[in-house]
């Protein structure tokens, strides 16, 4: 595999991000993948590779360039989502500036021969899920998959909750949730499906029974194995049969 980082301009300043794809000649479908609030790390780093043995071009930015790049020492309990610090990070990440992260990853893979901007995924984990559905609502002709797993907020009172921009999406989607989690209240999935059925979103969303939230996180205290192989099962299916491959 080829792996880099590489510093992407935006509006706010340069945004760090690690790229890797196969070996083989391309281009390859463009995978973006949003991530979790505890920042960048070895962990994520390994799950974007994980999609890159199978064949994907894969984009990581450091959301939270901002603030300098800020990374969080997992805890061993439930009790690290309450960091005051990563919490206020989290918040801080409007849409309007995922939005404008986004397009800076999009003109990434739009000038390396490496991807194939015609067949875009996203995935999302516990805050880079609303990233993941504002992506597939605005690049609804680029992104044909997307996923979230235990997605933080996909559902609120705000005007710029992910559930009220589902309309554009054309892309073909699966949500994985995990029961009693406090980021994402199984008492919103109705609403989040709602939605998706008047906009004619194809979906799927699942409920993992006894998983905790950041449950497909392999070095945590809630990594849940079955219920985590069960979620990239779901999503290796999903991207293989609506991102199709220009070189096969």
């Amino acid at each position: 595999m080829i792996e880099r980082i590489i510093d992407l301009e935006t509006p706010d300043g340069r945004m760090p991000t690690f790229v890797i794809s196969p070996e083989a000649p391309g281009p390859h479908p463009a995978v973006i993948f949003y991530m979790d609030a505890l920042g960048i790390r070895e962990e994520l780093h390994d799950m974007c590779r994980r999609l890159a043995t199978v064949g994907y071009y894969v984009l990581m930015p450091n959301l939270f360039y901002r603030w300098g790049g800020l990374s969080f020492k997992p805890r061993s309990s439930a009790d690290e989502l309450s960091n005051p610090k990563m919490q206020e990070l989290a918040r801080a990440l409007t849409k309007p500036l995922y939005q404008m992260d986004t397009r800076a990853l999009m003109a990434q893979v739009e000038g390396d021969p490496a991807a194939d901007e015609s067949s875009m995924g996203a995935v999302g984990t516990c805050m880079g899920g609303p990233p993941v559905v504002y992506a597939a609502a605005d690049y609804p002709e680029r992104i044909h998959a997307f996923s979230t797993w235990h997605g933080s907020r996909l559902v609120t009172d705000s005007p710029d909750s992910p559930h009220r921009a589902v309309d554009t999406i054309q892309g073909e989607g699966y949500f994985a949730w995990s029961p009693k989690d406090v980021t994402a209240p199984e008492e919103t999935i109705p609403d989040l499906q709602e939605a998706l059925l008047k906009h004619g979103v194809t979906h799927r969303l699942e409920l993992h029974p006894g998983a905790q939230h950041g449950y497909t996180f392999p070095t945590r205290w809630c990594h849940d194995k079955d219920a985590a192989e069960r979620t990239w099962e779901r999503l290796f299916d999903l991207f293989q049969r609506k991102l199709p491959r220009r070189n096969s």
